[in-house]
């Protein structure tokens, strides 16, 4: 599948500022530096963008399942709660969008995570200063 010479409105002005963000977040922290609600919500970022980008053809999303895999298994090396565990579940959210059509679905195919509400464990207030 091609991809077309420009994006629709909005596409790249989200994914520039994605990458970006993944880069200044690689050169800010070591090991010892990521929270649970961070380590979280980086996966959710993989997760999220992996899925969208297995909307282009049942071949991209073949080759981006082995990603819903791998940030499955670094969930349960970090011991954080994952699709299968029922903590994981998140009070009054949805999930993310239905699969489109033309999209895979059954074994193999990208995973849905639900939508968390609220700010996160990660938040930590606004800082008004002195």
């Amino acid at each position: 599948m091609g991809l077309n010479a420009r994006a629709a409105p909005g596409v790249e002005q989200g994914a520039e500022p994605a990458v970006v963000s993944a880069c200044h977040l690689a050169d800010a922290v070591s090991p010892a530096a990521w929270s649970t609600g961070a380590a979280e919500d980086a996966l959710d970022a993989i997760d999220v963008l992996a899925t969208v980008l297995s909307g282009f053809s049942p071949e991209i999303a073949e080759a981006l399942a082995a990603v819903a895999v791998a940030t499955t298994a670094a969930r349960r090396h970090l011991e954080l709660p994952t699709e299968t565990d029922p903590a994981s579940d998140v009070a009054g959210g949805s999930a993310v969008p239905v699969p489109r059509t033309g999209q895979q679905t059954g074994p193999g195919a990208p995973r849905f995570r639900p939508i968390r509400r609220g700010l996160g464990p990660g938040y930590r207030g606004i800082d008004t200063g002195p």
